[in-house]
């Protein structure tokens, strides 16, 4: 009986080898497989011309109050000491472009209406969205997004997916324009998914209009950013220094020893907008803890405050100190040993979902300080 035993206990153990050894050596196939739609997609329409003077098609607008998801503000931890605060920044507007929320695989894009995906959006602006909350007036449309496993693939049907998303919100980005003061200055933000939204805004609708000489500065956050293959084609630089104002912030977060592997082997081989592949060249990394681009280590005593959030993300407490960052020759914004942030750390020791709260209160004073000079230069 004994014998009989350690036989099922040698079994289950070579069976639990095989399995994390498929995990490891498949696993980007194997999550492609659970999750990109098997369906074809569906054409559909685009949306009605005035769909986004509808409040409605907005998770955050003015006038909303407490129930803005954009203006939830996070309290500092019990023991730590909030850093002094800013005074208040001149008028600028933020639209900002949630980053994938919807996972179903029934649909390459999200039914507008669809409760879980639109949970999630809250979820995400809540944790995302609020350091842009010092802005007089903040805007986050609902949309069409991809489904996750849009991205998973190189099929036609995914960049169909990926171009409705973008239609509605270039729509809501009109919508937008004519609903803010005419002089305002303009924040872009958005993650993952809703950044690569406003890189093609920037390249199509932007570059070289009057609205470009009105942006502050554009937190493409979460997604990579070519130096060679997708700045030169967006009309504006990468942000060098803390107070420069009409560029570019962007970095993706990993903590250390780092594997991009699964995110830049897809990067290398996409096309970037000068149409050209982008190979293995840089992407843009700005350190949120200084504002610049320089490849020294900020360390984690000025971090102002980490958003380090609870159970389900939608809650949390500003923890100051805790995360330092430093860019990398390949543009990776590297954050040290790994911090404790949750359970959606993703492989390669990727916190990707963690890019901007990691930074939350120095992201918070960023956007304030750019405000204000751009306000002064007027």
């Amino acid at each position: 009986m004994a014998r009989k035993f350690l036989y099922l206990v040698a079994v289950v153990i070579v069976l639990v080898i095989a399995a994390l050894i498929v995990l490891r050596l498949w696993a980007n196939e194997l999550t492609a497989l659970a999750l990109v739609p098997t369906t074809e997609f569906s054409e559909q329409p685009a949306l009605a011309d005035n769909a986004y003077a509808d409040r409605a098609m907005w998770f955050s607008h003015p006038g909303m109050g407490a129930a803005d998801p954009a203006r939830w503000q996070p309290g500092f931890d019990h023991d730590r000491s909030p850093p002094p605060g800013q005074g208040k920044p001149p008028p600028f507007a933020v639209f900002f472009v949630h980053p994938t929320s919807y996972l179903d695989r029934a649909s390459w894009n999200a039914p507008l209406g669809d409760k879980e995906a639109e949970r999630i959006a809250r979820v995400y602006l809540r944790g995302m969205a609020s350091p842009f909350g010092v802005a007089s007036e903040i805007w986050a449309p609902r949309y069409r997004q991809a489904t996750f496993g849009a991205f998973l693939t190189d099929a036609p049907d995914a960049q169909r997916a990926i171009d409705l998303a973008y239609q509605d919100v270039s729509q809501a980005f009109a919508q937008f324009l004519q609903s803010i003061p005419p002089d305002m200055g303009i924040v872009l933000a958005g993650h993952s998914q809703g950044s690569l939204h406003l890189l093609r805004l920037l390249n199509e609708d932007i570059r070289g209009t009057e609205t470009a000489r009105r942006l502050v500065a554009v937190y493409a956050i979460g997604w990579p950013v070519s130096i060679e293959h997708d700045l030169p084609a967006l009309g504006l630089p990468a942000c060098t220094a803390a107070s420069q104002v009409g560029c570019l912030i962007s970095w993706s977060s990993f903590a250390e020893p780092a594997d991009p592997s699964f995110v830049l082997d897809g990067y290398a081989g996409s096309i970037g907008f000068d149409g050209q592949p982008r190979g293995d060249g840089a992407i843009v990394c700005t350190n949120p803890l200084t504002g610049a681009a320089e490849r020294r280590a900020a360390t984690a005593q000025i971090n102002r405050g980490t958003l380090v959030p609870g159970n389900d993300l939608s809650d949390g407490k500003l923890v100051a100190g805790l995360v330092p960052a430093r860019c990398d020759a390949r543009g990776l914004l590297l954050i040290g040993d790994p911090p404790e942030m949750g359970r959606y750390v993703l492989p390669g020791n990727n916190y990707h979902v963690y890019d901007i709260p990691l930074f939350w209160a120095n992201v918070q004073a960023d956007v304030a300080r750019r405000a204000n000079t751009w306000a002064n230069s007027r």
